[in-house]
């Protein structure tokens, strides 16, 4: 059975945006833009019609994307908020990623007690540092258990889908299979970084195919705060547990 044309063509948008950037511009295509400073938008508008459409943003301080319908009734993406109609937010960035963070990330109180028999248990059993799995815990998404990332990870230690699956996780938001999920996903980035845990965190933020592409942490500067941030908290929580 043919899909009616407008719906047709959102599922080929949405294909389009799944495999990376699109090159030239149609109607109702969304394009993944990637900005110099690491922001990731997805949009369907031209250049010159972003412009008008949507408010400015100060660098890297985006925090959200809003779904919304264009003039044309397309649904559309973005990471910054529409002036000129209704939208849907969608996410939160993970809580360590924000560029324009104002945590002071060597004073920000710690949480000792959240998960804290899971995350002892899941850390004993993939032979992980308790301390690592704690700060990344509070670098994705500090403590809380139902958020969803613009990409659409999931939860505590915000995994993605496909990544949950591969790992048996059959609900990312179930704290318990999360962390292990989480915790397990973490002792196989050591295990192929030799230990080295600056790659294995940045692994676990970009992917380890940007780490082997790189040779070392990637030039993305989301991910170089991400791996100083979280290097920050595993030294405080090694000292307070």
């Amino acid at each position: 059975m043919s899909l009616p044309a407008p719906l047709n063509r959102l599922m080929i948008c949405l294909t389009l945006m799944a495999v990376g950037p699109v090159l030239s511009v149609q109607a109702g295509e969304i394009r993944k833009i990637v900005h110099p400073d690491g922001r990731v938008e997805f949009t369907n508008l031209s250049d010159r019609e972003r412009g008008v459409h949507f408010t400015n943003q100060q660098r890297g301080s985006t925090t959200q994307v809003y779904k919304y319908r264009n003039q044309s009734g397309v649904i559309s993406f973005s990471d910054q908020r529409p002036i000129d109609t209704g939208f849907e937010v969608l996410r939160f960035d993970c809580y360590a990623c924000r560029l324009d963070s104002k945590v002071d990330w060597h004073n920000t109180p710690l949480n000792l007690s959240a998960y804290r028999e899971q995350v002892r248990s899941m850390a004993k059993k993939y032979a992980v540092d308790e301390a690592l799995v704690r700060a990344v815990i509070h670098a994705e998404s500090a403590f809380r258990a139902d958020v969803v990332s613009r990409a659409g990870a999931q939860g505590l230690m915000q995994l993605m889908p496909a990544t949950a699956r591969d790992l048996g996780v059959s609900n990312s938001f179930n704290v318990e299979q999360n962390i292990e999920g989480g915790t397990k996903y973490l002792a196989e980035l050591l295990k192929n970084f030799s230990g080295d845990v600056r790659l294995a965190t940045a692994a676990y933020n970009a992917g380890p195919g940007a780490v082997s592409r790189y040779k070392g942490v990637p030039p993305y500067e989301e991910t170089r705060a991400y791996v100083r941030r979280v290097s920050i908290l595993q030294e405080r929580y090694a000292a307070a547990l």
